[in-house]
Formats: structure tokens, C-alpha cells, sequence
């Protein structure tokens, strides 16, 4: 569904909280480790590298249509809880936008066992309130139990970061509080929940202007 925007007169740094919140993104993706990892440590760079550019040229905000949906009842849970986890700053920034944020499911056919259990918000990108081409942020909220299906991003290379609750990747460890999952381009992944509490995920694409601007989310069929 295509979100109605309006122009705001102030940009980015007229929004303190707008503003404060990407900067903590930055922090974010200077200070956490790579793990030894040089892919990673390359993502991270580019992340934050176009983070300070969007920074430097100090975009205007536009007004997106607040949304909700059925998973967003978790959200006041995964914010509290992330206050007390690593991150606990870019959750704080969070929390003083929350009611701006606009929640979408992005499939053209969703699965009925995600309508309920998911959702995603972006902050900045070609459709976020914060104007990008070169990078995207955002937020994915997983209900308590929630099992994401496999899928892959075509050109893109994604990373999660945990703010609150416990996910697992294609089964292959647990990632916490202040944990980086990271998935290169076409790399075909699967998540799933915590069964107790919900998951908060901040998130980064990076890729060609192209790829980030046309991106069509697709969810890998099941094999019978």
C-alpha cells in the first residue's frame, strides 16, 4: 500500500528526536564488533559511512501516515525491555517516536501465520520519513513465537541488529541484546522467536540505488 507523504518545513536537523536517532544508528554500527569478520566490518563501514552523508546533507523530513498493526500490541513490551539491554539509547529514541512510526507488512500476499506476528518499519530509505537511496534503516517487530520464513535479498546486503528479546537464524545460534546477524546478498535465511517474549530488530540494507529502490519482498515458497 502506497503511504501518503506531506512535506514537513523542518528537516532533519529541526527534528532533535529524528535527528538523535540517526546518529545513534551511526554509533550503533561504529562501536558494535564485526566479530573479526572483514565482510562485516565492510558492511558496517558502508552503513555508517552513508548514514554520515545523509547526516551531512540534512534532508527534510516528510510526514508519513502513521500506521499499526496486530503486532504493534507487543511493542511497549519490547521497548521496556530494551531499555535495560545494550542499546538501550537507540531504543530511548525510539520510544520518543513511536507515534510517528508507520508499520506495514510489505507482501503483496501475506502469509496468514505472519499477519499477526510481524511487522516492519523504515526510518530511512526511498520511502522512509528520512529520504535515502544509498542505505535503508529500519525496524522488524516479531510477536513472542514467531516464526519467520525463509527468504533472500536480491543485490542487497542486510544486517539485523537485536535492541530487545532473542532470535535464531536458520537454527544456527541465539542472538540477544546487542548481537549483528548479518546476511549477504541472495544468502536465504529463516527466523524464529523466542517463544516468551517479543523481538525487536533494527536493521540496514545496503546496496546499488537501483536494487534499494526496487526491492520487491518475496518469500520463499515451501518445498512439499
Amino acid at each position: 500500500m502506497e503511504q501518503i507523504t506531506t512535506p514537513m518545513t523542518a528537516r532533519l536537523m529541526d527534528r532533535p528526536d529524528w535527528n538523535y536517532l540517526l546518529r545513534e544508528y551511526y554509533e550503533m554500527y561504529r562501536f558494535l564488533s564485526a566479530g573479526g569478520s572483514d565482510r562485516i566490518r565492510s558492511h558496517m563501514r558502508i552503513v555508517r559511512e552513508a548514514i554520515g552523508r545523509v547526516l551531512k546533507t540534512n534532508p527534510m523530513v516528510l510526514q508519513r501516515v502513521p500506521e499499526t498493526l496486530p503486532v504493534t500490541t507487543h511493542l511497549p513490551r519490547a521497548l521496556d525491555e530494551g531499555r535495560e539491554r545494550a542499546l538501550s539509547p537507540v531504543v530511548r529514541c525510539l520510544d520518543r517516536l513511536k507515534d510517528e512510526l508507520s508499520w506495514q507488512h510489505g507482501y503483496d500476499r501475506m502469509p496468514r501465520s505472519l499477519m499477526k506476528s510481524y511487522a516492519y518499519a523504515e526510518l530511512a530509505g526511498p520511502r522512509g520519513p528520512i529520504e535515502s537511496h544509498e542505505v535503508i534503516l529500519g525496524l522488524v517487530l516479531f510477536a513472542p513465537g514467531c516464526t519467520y520464513p525463509a527468504h533472500s535479498h536480491s543485490g542487497i546486503t542486510e544486517s539485523y541488529v537485536c535492541l530487545s528479546g532473542a532470535v535464531s537464524e536458520n537454527h544456527q545460534g541465539v542472538y540477544g541484546p546487542g548481537s549483528l546477524i548479518f546476511n549477504p546478498p541472495e544468502h536465504l535465511h529463516r527466523i524464529t522467536v523466542s517463544s516468551t517474549e517479543p523481538a525487536l530488530l533494527a536493521y540496514a540494507w545496503s546496496g546499488r540505488r537501483e536494487d534499494l529502490s526496487h526491492q520487491k519482498m518475496v518469500l520463499t515458497p515451501r518445498r512439499r
